[in-house]
């Protein structure tokens, strides 16, 4: 259980969520307290902000028995947020430990201690924000999370629960494990998976090499729901290159889309990383940068 301390917080809202930390202009480990937990993220916050302009959030959520420094170099979003000109945070999960190793996200379906414990992690977000809110001019129409894994799935969870935030989400291999997803709007959805991924299937199922004893979600049923949640076309363009397919549903309800990359042969891995997310992992494609194509989608849409 994570510990609380509760003479270093500041009560903030309903969610007994508290700040303790000045603004940031680099990567700074910031605490909160959620619903009896002391919970934490690393910010990323680029020098050259402009206070005046409305600012970008991206939310990068590590996989399953991971941490944020783990996300922080898997996913490699900092020099893009430098140029780009948008925050950055990179959340922990929970865990048995109390040094931030082995945590996990509780998804719906998964996983681990997170899910086991019920911990509250949808609560834990919306306190990110409202904490970013009272240091930074965060614009509200351009909040966004993404996540490799368990991390994916919580961005799916956090796109059900959570629509009013989020304007799109980025799950990379991590499937809609959410049994009572429910939307209250669009959201905007790029999904990144390879074929061989046995971690979490392709096709779903329970996965030969997952420590997780879950049934999974397959990528087909992830999509469907969301295209008929955004109200979709019935065809999207589609395009192939290398070990790539690369599916487009355009022109959605309130100006969303629903994107596939698909990585034919391609294993449990963030594309364009530099290596396998942890020792004796899957090699990443490198024909493209999930990183850089999840900004340019996100950039791309906004809320209405």
């Amino acid at each position: 259980m994570k510990r609380f301390f509760p003479g270093l917080c500041l009560l903030i809202f309903a969610t007994l969520a508290c700040r303790r930390n000045a603004p940031a202009t680099s990567d700074a480990l910031r605490v909160l307290a959620v619903g009896g937990l002391e919970r934490s993220y690393i910010l990323h916050a680029p020098a050259t902000l402009d206070a005046s302009q409305p600012v970008a959030l991206v939310m990068s959520f590590h996989g399953g028995t991971g941490n944020a420094e783990n996300q922080r170099s898997v996913s490699n979003f900092n020099d893009l947020a430098d140029e780009k000109g948008f925050i950055l945070v990179y959340p922990n999960g929970t865990g048995r430990l109390s040094d931030d190793k082995i945590l996990t996200w509780n998804g719906g379906a998964c996983c681990g201690y997170a899910m086991t414990n019920n911990v509250d992690d949808v609560a834990f977000v919306r306190a990110i924000v409202a904490d970013l809110q009272s240091s930074y001019n965060i614009d509200s129409k351009r909040i966004y999370a993404t996540g490799l894994s368990n991390g994916g799935i919580l961005s799916y969870r956090l796109a059900c629960e959570a629509a009013d935030l989020f304007a799109a989400i980025a799950p990379v291999s991590g499937t809609l494990n959410y049994k009572v997803c429910a939307p209250s709007e669009p959201v905007s959805l790029i999904h990144f998976h390879g074929t061989a991924d046995q971690n979490l299937p392709y096709d779903g199922g329970y996965g030969p090499d997952s420590i997780a004893d879950v049934l999974f979600a397959s990528v087909e049923e992830s999509l469907n729901f969301w295209l008929a949640a955004n109200r979709c076309p019935d065809a999207p363009t589609s395009e192939s290159f290398a070990d790539i397919v690369h599916e487009s549903y355009k022109d959605c309800a309130g100006g969303t889309s629903v994107e596939l990359y698909k990585i034919i042969g391609g294993g449990h891995a963030w594309p364009g990383n530099s290596g396998p997310s942890r020792a004796g992992g899957d090699a990443p494609t490198q024909t493209i940068s999930a990183t850089q194509l999840i900004w340019e989608f996100f950039a791309a849409h906004p809320k209405p």
